[in-house]
């Protein structure tokens, strides 16, 4: 039985969670206190029993998830599991990072501190209120680009992230992305709707935040990863240091093609994909992708100790 980590991005975010289980796994507690370190900030507190609202903050929920993410691996590998347990590791826009530190690709602290930098250019790339995100649900990716190439009318519009069948979302600026949405209601959408984001991720209007993030990664040690990226730009493995280094660049502009990801490791023979970390959303994607996978979550120490037994069987 081949099996896919999977790891979640912004959006999954929730006071409170990793809690449990860094009381639980001294191995999950250290990886907090590293990103903690690193980040020169108890962004643990703010984590476990701070604000929803600060937490849900790009330059905090970009780490914050990491962390969660990492702490279960470390929890997973004190019972005995490490990455080696995956044929693939993937991750959806932050979670690539969570992936390929998963991987030992990147260490957490370089993860955390890549993270937070790339959470507060994103956000300044664009002066709030003027770029918007919508998710367009009941049409496909191409119908989902034809309607933005029709609304965009010489402002940036693209179809940032081809989540499943049925779920694409788009970005770009505020004016066109509402556009967008008015033509996916005519074309047949099920629902389209304006989503509560802070910026307009995975377009050309993140170009600064490529920019700056390209400069970070150029100072940062770039390991191959113990089991290939399945990366957001490609959609299919890469396990060259040099070549993610300029993917995690483009990553920022460019879609997050999670549907064929996904797809593409169900054809070399995935049948399982466990989400690592805060929530459930990836799996629900995966389920509606193709049903012949068995998806499953860890987050809280029972379903670390579980999932362990599951993969040492």
């Amino acid at each position: 039985m081949a099996r896919a980590f999977l790891f979640p991005g912004q959006g999954a975010q929730m006071v409170g969670m990793g809690k449990a289980l860094a009381a639980a796994y001294p191995a999950a507690k250290a990886v907090f206190d590293e990103v903690d370190e690193a980040l020169g900030e108890a962004l643990s507190a703010l984590v476990f029993d701070g604000d929803q609202g600060e937490l849900t903050l790009t330059q905090n929920a970009q780490p914050a998830l990491m962390a969660v993410s990492m702490a279960v691996m470390a929890a997973l590998k004190s019972e005995g599991v490490g990455v080696e347990a995956a044929a693939y590791v993937a991750g959806h826009s932050l979670g690539e990072y969570s992936a390929l530190a998963a991987a030992e690709a990147i260490s957490v602290g370089d993860a955390a501190k890549l993270l937070r930098l790339r959470g507060q250019a994103m956000q300044a790339a664009v002066p709030v209120g003027e770029g918007a995100m919508a998710a367009l649900l009941g049409l496909d990716f191409e119908m989902v680009k034809t309607i933005a190439h029709a609304a965009a009318q010489n402002e940036v519009l693209a179809a940032a992230n081809d989540n499943d069948p049925g779920q694409v979302v788009v970005s770009g600026t505020k004016a066109a992305v509402r556009r967008a949405v008015a033509l996916a209601k005519e074309r047949g959408a099920k629902r389209a709707v304006m989503l509560p984001v802070s910026a307009p991720f995975h377009c050309l209007l993140m170009e600064p935040a490529a920019a700056a993030m390209a400069d970070a990664l150029s100072h940062v040690p770039i390991h191959r990863p113990k089991v290939p990226l399945v990366a957001n730009v490609l959609a299919h493995d890469v396990s060259d240091p040099a070549t993610i280094r300029s993917l995690l660049v483009e990553q920022v502009t460019h879609s997050v093609r999670w549907r064929e990801s996904v797809a593409w490791m169900a054809a070399q023979g995935v049948t399982e994909t466990w989400e690592i970390g805060a929530g459930k959303a990836l799996s629900g994607m995966v389920r509606r992708i193709d049903r012949s996978l068995t998806t499953r979550t860890v987050e809280a120490p029972d379903e670390v100790a579980a999932a362990a037994e599951s993969m040492r069987s």
